[in-house]
């Protein structure tokens, strides 16, 4: 896409806007268009409503000059466009719903005046301008002056620092403020805090800082679910595996369901009462305990919880790996285990650093675990939730934890590109592959199934828990007296004059698969479109770009809540109450995975593929689309699934953004929980689990696999070798 294109669809993006939409108010609906409340731009300034919105028109309207002479002028457009943005923000904060925030506000339109929040008008309005700028930089010859990645990056960089910077700097100023001054003292006084960093636990019977419990606990969980992932992923890919899909459908049904009650179904086994302990006790008289509660009881819930991403990760790049690489090392005479040891795994770096990383930050992030199984254990994010939500409010104290799980991110991220170095991990080239995967090592493939099929054992135990509790009146109290009133009270149906949905939980679940719907596609687009760009393009900020996408994974959803709550409670941008800030929400909070996903299977894709198709004279949006997303399916299928699961089982990003109307299952599962009905509680997450499985399951049929070399069928169709003697 050329800047003069780019220019012309920003500025019929933004005349669609000043003429059509209603400028003021997300979800006020269309009720008096063009007039009322439901006015677009044109409108309000015509009837002399809001006369002070007149200069955003007159500066879009600067802007078609610069289209009509031999070239675009790049200047003028960025002018045009940036002067729009400048000022529909300036004075959306300046003139408010309570009136006038500013007194120079006062002083030019009048005391009184007062305006409300920006509508789909101005959210257009300002997506046009937004494009404005990039095609004035494309014009100038930035990004290579294509139009289409000038507009990635500032769109995504506009987003970024409108949905996920903003947010968390309105509440990570917080830790510098002491009685409404600014104070650096307390600030480095909470960041250094006893309860972050004390050892009493090395020398006494005290427990340590929340920091070395969250650092402990997610190095743990990171390393060992990446070695179960890897463990699954080599015997789905390399094993051949006997009821592949069964064995795929156990491996990631722990991702599709919310933590806690998995923490609910681990205390029912291992509890002081469970159903494991209490067999122990009368049959080989172990004493009962509470091993359950703390660092063994969290990290068996994260590892239930987070091994899924990794297997889904780790088996895409595994599928990735060229044949013809491993059939050259065993043609010079390498036994089966060497190839893997010498190509294979070294090949396998990218996708195992990321899965680490990903399991690191998300048990970081992870608060629900700790919160029903951490018993003494606390770590970062229970901290914050309670210094957020309990009775002793102070987010001057959550916002320094906060900072402190920055830098254990960041040094993570460290970590992983050191580890990673500069090698090149290329495996699929422009070179056609007729190579065939060399199968696992005996050894290899015994040691993993000796780990995976004992951990599907356990995991279809603990589901078989869920689903069992879902059919009795009160599993927790060993009353097993099977019943279908939790279903009925949640999901009844009555016919009157057409299907009635009755029940309690319908609304919620309504609710919340319209959410999933609309961001888990935006989540995953998004993800491996900065994927692409930060694995396959040049440009400055592109490491600070890289940093803010990543920024929202990083920090615990409670915190996401709070800080989206602070930035997006008032006008300009009033979002609190809406099913859009839920979905936003979503789409930045989860697309570090899709993205993450996305650079490392690019790693293992040659870069001659895209310079091949320059060369034929494709753009960059056709080179895209034609050559790199087919190859990114596992990557696709991985961000879908995780970005659809996450928003059907997520609680703590949005347990403080859910509204009456606008309601979801996981919050309305905790309600349950918190009331002590917890059966009913279990009943819908047994509903969301079968919903959710097969929307997966359908994920993955619908974007299908790389089938790089030649596969089995093709190979069951070729006689076998003569016998040649001795």
């Amino acid at each position: 896409m050329g800047a003069t294109s780019l220019a012309r669809a920003a500025l019929a993006c933004a005349a669609f806007a000043i003429l059509f939409p209603p400028w003021y108010g997300l979800e006020g609906g269309l009720a008096g268009w063009p007039g009322g409340d439901a006015a677009p731009l044109a409108v309000l300034v015509a009837q002399g409503r809001s006369w002070w919105l007149w200069p955003i028109p007159l500066a879009l309207a600067a802007a078609a000059p610069a289209l009509t002479g031999r070239g675009t002028n790049g200047r003028l457009l960025i002018a045009c466009g940036a002067g729009a943005l400048a000022w529909a923000f300036l004075q959306g904060f300046a003139i408010g719903l309570p009136g006038q925030a500013w007194g120079i506000a006062e002083t030019l339109a009048g005391v009184g005046v007062s305006q409300p929040a920006f509508g789909w008008g101005a959210a257009l309005l300002i997506a046009g301008a937004v494009g404005l700028v990039a095609a004035g930089f494309a014009a100038q010859g930035a990004f290579g002056g294509d139009g289409f990645i000038s507009a990635l990056v500032l769109g995504s960089a506009a987003l970024l620092v409108a949905f996920v910077f903003a947010p968390l700097l309105t509440i990570l100023s917080a830790a510098a403020v002491e009685a409404g001054q600014i104070s650096p003292g307390a600030m480095l006084a909470r960041l250094g805090a006893r309860e972050a960093w004390s050892l009493a636990c090395v020398g006494g019977s005290l427990g340590c800082g929340v920091v070395w419990n969250t650092l402990a606990l997610a190095v743990l969980t990171g390393i060992l679910s990446t070695l179960l992932g890897l463990a699954f992923a080599l015997l789905s890919a390399r094993g051949a595996v006997r009821g592949g899909g069964a064995f795929r459908a156990l491996a990631i049904l722990p991702l599709i369901t919310p933590p806690f009650v998995v923490s609910l179904s681990l205390i029912v086994l291992f509890g002081r009462t469970g159903v494991v302990t209490q067999f122990l006790s009368s049959v080989f008289d172990i004493p009962r305990s509470r091993w359950i509660y703390g660092l063994p009881g969290v990290l068996l819930a994260q590892l239930l919880a987070i091994t899924p991403i990794a297997f889904m990760l780790l088996e895409g790049a595994v599928r990735q790996i060229a044949p013809s690489l491993e059939e050259a090392a065993a043609t010079m005479g390498a036994r089966r285990f060497t190839v893997f040891q010498t190509v294979t795994w070294p090949l396998l770096r990218p996708s195992l650093a990321a899965a680490f990383l990903l399991g690191f930050v998300e048990s970081l992030s992870d608060f629900g675990n700790p919160l029903v199984l951490g018993g003494d254990f606390d770590v970062v994010a229970t901290r914050i939730f309670f210094a957020i939500a309990g009775a002793r409010h102070d987010p001057g104290r959550a916002a320094a934890l906060a900072l402190l799980l920055f830098g254990l991110t960041l040094g993570a991220f460290a970590l992983q590109t050191a580890w990673l170095g500069r090698r090149r991990y290329v495996t699929l080239t422009g070179k056609g592959d007729s190579g065939v995967a060399a199968p696992l090592p005996r050894g290899l493939a015994i040691a993993c199934g000796a780990v995976a099929y004992p951990w599907l054992t356990f995991t279809a135990v603990v589901y078989a828990i869920i689903m069992l509790g879902a059919f009795v009146h009160d599993i927790g109290r060993g009353d097993m007296t099977f019943t279908w009133r939790h279903y009925i009270t949640a999901f009844a149906v009555e016919w009157r004059n057409g299907p009635a949905f009755t029940g309690a939980a319908w609304d919620s679940l309504f609710s919340t698969v319209e959410v999933a719907a609309i961001s888990a596609p935006l989540t995953a687009g998004l993800g491996i479109l900065l994927a692409w760009l930060f694995a396959r393009q040049t440009f400055p900020g592109r490491r600070t770009l890289e940093f803010m996408a990543m920024l929202s994974f990083a920090i615990p959803g409670t915190v996401v809540g709070v800080s989206y709550i602070l930035a997006f409670n008032v006008p300009p941008v009033e979002l609190t109450g809406t099913s859009l800030i839920l979905v936003i929400c979503f789409v930045f909070r989860n697309l570090p995975v899709g993205m993450r996903a996305g650079i490392a299977a690019l790693a293992q894709i040659d870069r001659s593929l895209d310079e091949a198709s320059a060369t034929m004279g494709a753009t960059a949006v056709s080179t895209l689309r034609r050559v790199i997303l087919p190859l990114l399916r596992p990557a696709i299928v991985a961000a879908l699934a995780y970005a659809f699961v996450q928003a059907m089982t997520a609680v703590s990003a949005v347990i403080f953004l859910v509204s009456a109307r606008h309601n979801l299952a996981t919050v309305y599962i905790v309600g349950r929980v918190e009331a002590g009905e917890i059966t009913l509680a279990i009943a819908y997450c047994s509903v969301l689990i079968v919903i959710i499985l097969a929307v997966v399951l359908g994920i993955d049929r619908a974007v299908g696999s790389v089938r790089i070399g030649r596969r089995a069928e093709v190979e069951a169709m070729r006689p076998a070798p003569l016998p040649v003697a001795a």
